[in-house]
């Protein structure tokens, strides 16, 4: 994955085409691709914001959070729920659209483990 380019770059094209350049002339006298200008610019425009959006991070998985009561007393009702059909449960109750990832990583922040392990079964049933 390629870097964000520098503020101050971004504010040098936007200048130039607020100074009457094409974007295409601005784009070629920075250095960068013609389609990178005409995001920039049309950014500007409609936010009145030149600096790059925050990357990376989990951007997604927070729409999960609402029906986390739901999820972990599915969990509780059937431990041996797999991922795949706890996010098929949320399209069917709440059409709730989930990767196998984002049920995984609620997981996570729940510090729920869904390990199978026969040996603890063993130790629990005695």
């Amino acid at each position: 994955m390629s870097k964000s380019l520098s503020k101050d770059l971004r504010e040098r094209v936007i200048c130039a085409v607020q100074g009457g350049m094409t974007r295409r002339l601005a784009a070629a006298r920075y250095g960068v691709a013609p389609s990178t200008a005409v995001k920039w610019v049309q950014e500007w425009r409609r936010s009145g914001r030149g600096e790059a959006r925050p990357r990376g991070g989990d951007n997604r998985s927070y729409v999960i959070e609402a029906h986390g009561d739901e999820i972990l007393a599915l969990i509780d009702e059937t431990p041996d729920m797999t991922l795949a059909e706890i996010a098929g449960h949320l399209k069917q109750a709440h059409g709730l659209v989930v990767s196998q990832s984002s049920v995984w990583r609620f997981f996570e922040r729940h510090r729920v483990t869904l390990k199978k392990n026969r040996t603890r079964q063993r130790a629990t049933a005695a």
